[in-house]
């Protein structure tokens, strides 16, 4: 049987509910102890890339990094070649996990992150930022599940079949198809992600949901204008609805400023996003990879060959020199107190909010 065959096949054997364990996962997951340790920090959107060495992953675990949701596939690759791309992602990073198994785990609960953190390893939290892959089958979502993922980003930028990104023209929202995702996601206990959509379909998504929803990267608008931004209205029907919005660390998102000392452009941001929704809302989603990226011209070509036409020469360098590497988690920890912040709401930011929406959604 090839892979579009037992595509089909497995779809259609989740929507007549013949695969065991899938309806009973999101009503008896397993909930693992919450660490007490402050210095385990949670990353809501994150790089940790197959190509990175084990002495990357070494660093990350030093700072103190114990879970990252990473990304599967170029979210701008479309059509079922977005399915194709995704599989072949998901298979090679289950078989890198696998191949460092004494430093990563693969985590579908928060059972699996309590494990990492006891046995100090990062669990990988398995993301597509595009909705693409599902086409116009509501029972992939199903299939996405069964496979290890536990969320899914409604839009990327653009229009596609459940709503409207950022970037589109008009101020369309949430599709007829989108809410019926919604729907399915809350049923099998996938978080759902508004990051990159443009206001209307985050705010309709939102209100959609019967399960808190998160903007794991973004930054205040209110703070920085820029397309990707989140207005302070979104921020505060996100909290009344039990939601977690993660302030992301791309530069050209947070200020216009491009120097060694740009970090507090960072901590505006979060600060205005607790004052906005609340301390218990708030969630490091750093949107960046956590080697240390180096200023150069390759560097910069690597990037634009990724990214395409949405990135500009201009943009470069995305990340803040203060926060660039691994032990970035220390300076923002260390900057939240500088900021006022107690320990207690500090732990809230870099782990508490993010491992409760994680608990109460996915398990």
């Amino acid at each position: 049987m090839n892979r579009r065959n037992f595509l089909s096949h497995l779809s259609a054997g989740l929507a007549a509910g013949s695969i065991p364990g899938i309806a009973s996962a999101c009503t008896s997951s397993a909930r693992g102890l919450r660490s007490q340790d402050p210095r385990s920090f949670l990353d809501a959107m994150g790089e940790i890339r197959i190509t990175h060495s084990r002495e990357v992953l070494q660093a990350v675990i030093a700072s103190g990094t114990r879970a990252v949701m990473v990304t599967l596939t170029d979210p701008k690759v479309y059509g079922e070649a977005s399915l194709d791309a995704m599989l072949d992602d998901l298979a090679a990073y289950d078989r890198h996990i696998a191949a460092n198994s004494d430093l990563l785990i693969k985590a579908t609960s928060v059972a699996d992150i309590a494990k990492a953190e006891r046995e100090n390893k990062v669990a990988l939290l398995y993301l597509i930022q595009n909705s693409i892959p599902l086409q116009r089958d509501v029972h992939r979502v199903d299939m996405l599940y069964s496979l290890g993922l536990r969320s899914i980003q409604v839009t990327y930028n653009y229009q596609n079949l459940m709503g409207s990104g950022c970037h589109e023209l008009g101020d369309h929202g949430l599709t007829v198809f989108g809410r019926e995702v919604i729907a399915r996601m809350n049923e099998v206990g996938m978080l759902i992600d508004t990051s990159h959509a443009n206001m209307r379909t985050m705010a309709e998504t939102i209100r959609a949901s019967k399960q808190p929803t998160i903007i794991s990267h973004t930054g205040c608008q209110a703070v920085h204008s820029h397309i990707r931004n989140t207005s302070d209205e979104n921020l505060r029907l996100l909290a009344e609805h039990g939601g977690v919005v993660g302030v992301c660390q791309i530069r050209p998102f947070l200020t216009a400023v491009n120097s060694e000392d740009n970090v507090a452009a960072y901590f505006d941001h979060i600060e205005h996003a607790i004052k906005v929704a609340g301390i218990d809302h708030v969630c490091i989603g750093s949107d960046r990879d956590h080697r240390v990226i180096h200023n150069t011209d390759e560097e910069l070509r690597i990037l634009l060959e990724e990214e395409g036409s949405q990135l500009k020469a201009a943009d470069w360098p995305l990340y803040m020199p203060k926060l660039n590497g691994p032990g970035r988690m220390a300076v923002i920890w260390d900057g939240l107190g500088k900021r006022g912040l107690s320990e207690d709401e500090r732990e809230k930011v870099m782990h508490g909010n993010l491992w409760r929406i994680w608990q109460q959604v996915i398990g």
